[in-house]
């Protein structure tokens, strides 16, 4: 399959400015996620400066901020605040705290008071549809499966996507993200059940250069490599 017949939109993940920037310069790459564990790990200590570089150096793409407070009324007052910051700005807003108390009331008063929204971690059905639900009639919208994280656990996420695909018919102003991909090919399989985004590691979209690879020449590149470092090792028997 040739990638610019490619229907689902590639979002880039990650939260390292630099990266960030070379993604933008990708027409491929349609918008932007981040999370609070990105970018912990890109060592980002100022949240509202580092989301205000980006915002000024990507304004006309997708990005989606998260909310970290875990008490409901804040989360509320976080995301009015993330959703003043730009036009193309959604929220990222957790399916529930981290208490198992479900958001979909804040979820909903978000909605319809015109913030766009990213309801995120979502991992069952039951979930998107109480979400879908809550979104129905609101702002433009996403509705974040993880399914990486669905396939950790030994379950295949195409039925569930599939199905999540049908729940979203109510709402034909939220889109579905497959979330936390663990391979190129999972790219693929979104397009194929027409997921509409997927969002993709930086080291994921490296592996773009492979699509269309004579496996042939895969192989015999393979068996260089182990050869080489054999060699390399100096290995003897």
């Amino acid at each position: 399959m040739n990638l610019a017949d490619l229907k689902t939109k590639l979002f880039a993940d990650g939260a390292e400015l630099e990266g960030m920037l070379a993604m933008y310069s990708e027409p491929l790459i349609k918008g932007f996620t981040t999370n609070p564990t990105l970018m912990r790990k890109a060592g980002i200590t100022d949240y509202r400066v580092f989301a205000k570089q980006v915002l000024a150096a990507i304004p006309d793409r997708p990005i989606s901020f998260e909310v970290f407070s875990d008490d409901f009324a804040d989360m509320e007052r976080q995301a009015c605040e993330i959703a003043t910051w730009g036009e193309h700005v959604y929220v990222k807003i957790p399916v529930t705290n981290t208490k198992r108390e479900p958001g979909y009331d804040l979820i909903a008063r978000l909605s319809h008071a015109g913030v766009k929204l990213n309801v995120t971690a979502i991992m069952t059905l039951d979930q998107v549809r109480h979400v879908v639900a809550a979104l129905k009639g609101g702002a433009p919208s996403n509705v974040s499966i993880f399914a990486g994280r669905i396939a950790d656990t030994g379950v295949d996420p195409v039925p569930h996507m599939r199905a999540a695909l049908d729940i979203l018919r109510d709402e034909p102003r939220a889109e579905l993200i497959w979330a936390s991909p663990r391979e190129l090919l999972n790219i693929f399989q979104a397009h194929d059940l027409g997921c509409h985004i997927i969002t993709v590691t930086n080291d994921i979209l490296k592996k773009l250069s492979l699509v269309g690879k004579d496996l042939d020449d895969y192989s015999l590149e393979t068996v260089k490599m182990f050869h080489d470092d054999a060699q390399k090792a100096g290995f003897k028997l």
